[in-house]
């Protein structure tokens, strides 16, 4: 049987979402987790990466287990087990060809800054205390639904295929003194929205125009973007999928 998990995490003590040697990861915590509890072997399959320190206030994974679970009771029981910064929210069966990875149809990050200085948020939100021209950021933001290629936000030597992403949504709401940065594509590159906010930072700045970024996209070079902000300050929010609602 074919089991997805919708959890959540904070991003700050783990090096990503993604197995790796000598560091300690999310998927890492997780099938040692269920593979303990569960009394066998079990290695989930995630809805995406995320990178070291980011966070997910909503993500899934897939795993297969031979028995029927009550699904109640193992969300408890593991909740009970794992550290305090990830949490499960559901357990739920899902038909023996369904894919946490390939069927997602989109997924949603945000991005938060504070404009003055918050003691009690340092470790959930960048603190950037210069002023921006949110609006202009926002007529940037348009430019991104008429392109495809994205190679200019990618880290560079990353093993994809393609560097094609639909982006459906992308907008900058002010909130007092909270910045977020809201954005929505069928998938995304890795670093791709943490180079987008740099690059839209320095738009807000003045110190490149609407005009300059649309060649920044076109050229296809990282060396071209801004930089990368903080990964603190990232959250994956949402994913989406035919058969989950």
């Amino acid at each position: 049987m074919r089991y997805f998990i919708k959890f959540a995490y904070n991003g700050k003590n783990y090096f990503g979402f993604q197995v790796q040697p000598d560091a300690i990861s999310i998927q890492e915590t997780l099938d040692k987790a269920l593979s303990l509890l569960l009394k066998d072997k079990i290695e989930i399959v995630g809805a995406g990466r995320t990178d070291s320190g980011v966070h997910a206030k909503e993500m899934y994974a897939h795993f297969d287990y031979d028995t029927a679970l009550d699904t109640n009771y193992w969300t408890k029981k593991l909740n009970s087990y794992l550290p305090n910064d990830i949490v499960i929210y559901d357990f739920i069966t899902v038909s023996n060809e369904a894919h946490a990875r390939f069927d997602a149809t989109s997924r949603t990050y945000e991005y938060y800054i504070h404009t003055f200085k918050d003691a009690f948020n340092q470790d959930g939100s960048w603190y950037f205390s210069k002023e921006l021209e949110i609006n202009t950021m926002n007529k940037a933001c348009e430019l991104l639904f008429q392109h495809h290629d994205f190679e200019c936000f990618s880290k560079v030597n990353t093993d994809v295929h393609t560097f094609n992403c639909k982006i459906t949504q992308a907008f900058w709401v002010q909130k007092g003194n909270q910045l977020i940065f809201t954005i929505q594509a069928d998938r995304f590159l890795r670093n791709m929205v943490r180079a987008i906010v740099g690059t839209m930072i320095n738009i807000g700045l003045g110190k490149i125009s609407i005009s300059d970024f649309n060649d920044i996209i076109l050229s296809k070079n990282r060396s071209k973007a801004g930089f990368s902000v903080p990964a603190h300050g990232l959250y994956l929010v949402k994913v989406d999928y035919p058969y989950i609602y």
